[in-house]
């Protein structure tokens, strides 16, 4: 019997492109998706819409419902797009679902800046990625899981990492 596909949580700054890779990743491996904007409280999603940053006590419940969503699809696998700009952020993520793989999509701060600024209706202001930028702690090289350059096609993101997971899940899990 095939062992489940890990827990993948697709990471990077506002307007990395997260939700169209996660999402499409999400139906290329056939496992539930979510959006980890989905899970801000109200008050977060005013603070980022008055070009405030969040603090990291802003990101605790958050992160603790993305961290319950994950857990709760442990046996089935699942995508879950979420900045997880600190490590420590992440730390709480594993805590959660320890079986997960980051999928870090990172790129300058001008073609994200423009994808920003390019979005109409979204909450994150341009202004904030910087703020992002400043906060960002890339993926050690303990962690689990890959970076990729967020100007490649959405495809190519799809496909490498897609690669990725099921090649951790023919090895049995976590490296």
């Amino acid at each position: 019997m095939p062992q489940p596909l890990p827990l993948v949580t697709v990471m990077g700054v506002s307007g990395s492109g997260k939700t169209t890779v996660g999402a499409a990743l999400a139906q290329r491996l056939g496992v539930p998706f979510a959006d980890a904007d989905d899970f801000h409280p109200a008050v977060n999603i005013a603070k980022m819409s008055a070009g405030v940053p969040l603090t990291d006590d802003d990101r605790v419940p958050w992160l603790q419902a993305i961290g319950t969503w994950q857990a709760d699809r442990t046996a089935s696998g699942a995508v879950v797009t979420c900045s997880a700009l600190r490590r420590s952020y992440r730390d709480g993520l594993r805590a959660a679902a320890p079986a997960q793989m980051f999928v870090h999509l990172t790129g300058s701060r001008r073609t994200v800046a423009r994808r920003v600024a390019g979005r109409p209706g979204h909450f994150m202001p341009a202004a904030l990625v910087d703020s992002q930028y400043d906060t960002l702690e890339p993926l050690g090289d303990d962690e689990y899981g890959i970076t990729l350059d967020l100007d490649r096609s959405v495809d190519d993101l799809v496909a490498v990492a897609a690669d990725a997971v099921t090649g951790a899940d023919r090895l049995g899990g976590l490296a």
